[in-house]
């Protein structure tokens, strides 16, 4: 049986409100980071906030509709980004959202990692038929990351984001239990 929390190059570990939030005031600071992961306009928070958002969510403790990881590489022990999983049990499907925090550790196989540890959690350990999640048309490192995973696009909302005065499209991409379940069995790798 695979380790759920562990991949080939990251592992999942409960949220830190200390070094989330020191992390998180760096990583605010790039607005490129910022634009990846939402389309709400960029703004700044102290740390004190931030650290008080991120003790408010480990004192809630469990919740049944949502599970946050911080997630660390395997080599160094760094804390390198966050993935929470949104689940909808009345559906059987989940939303997943990531981040990894420094340029520097772009592209280098940590999403596409994350990435395949959310869907052993999602689909062998919660059980849910469907994850999904969206992005920007212009995040091709993300899309070709879950196309790796194996998502197909399932939706597409035109012109709905405004970066620098050009418009975008977010993109819909979901994958089923049964398609994840093929490709571990020798389908795509």
């Amino acid at each position: 049986m695979k380790d759920l929390f562990r991949g080939e190059l990251v592992r999942l570990t409960l949220v830190e409100p200390e070094t989330g939030a020191k992390a998180s005031l760096l990583w605010q600071r790039d607005s490129e980071f910022h634009r990846l992961l939402d389309n709400n306009p960029a703004r700044s928070n102290s740390e004190k906030k931030i650290k008080e958002w991120f003790e408010k969510e480990a004192e809630s403790g469990f919740k049944p509709e949502r599970f946050a990881f911080s997630v660390r590489t395997l080599a160094d022990d760094r804390y390198i980004g966050f993935l929470s999983v949104w689940v909808d049990l009345i559906h059987s499907e989940a939303w997943v959202g990531l981040g990894i925090g420094v340029r520097e550790d772009w592209s280098k196989g940590y999403g596409t990692d994350m990435m395949r540890l959310c869907q052993q959690y999602v689909f062998s350990e919660l059980c849910l038929e469907r994850l999904s999640l969206g992005l920007f048309e212009y995040n091709s490192r993300a899309l070709r990351s879950y196309e790796k995973c194996g998502f197909r696009p399932e939706g597409r909302t035109r012109n709905d984001t405004l970066r620098e005065g050009k418009r975008y499209d977010s993109l819909w991409m979901g994958i089923l239990r049964e398609e994840w379940l093929q490709m571990q069995d020798g389908g795509v790798k």
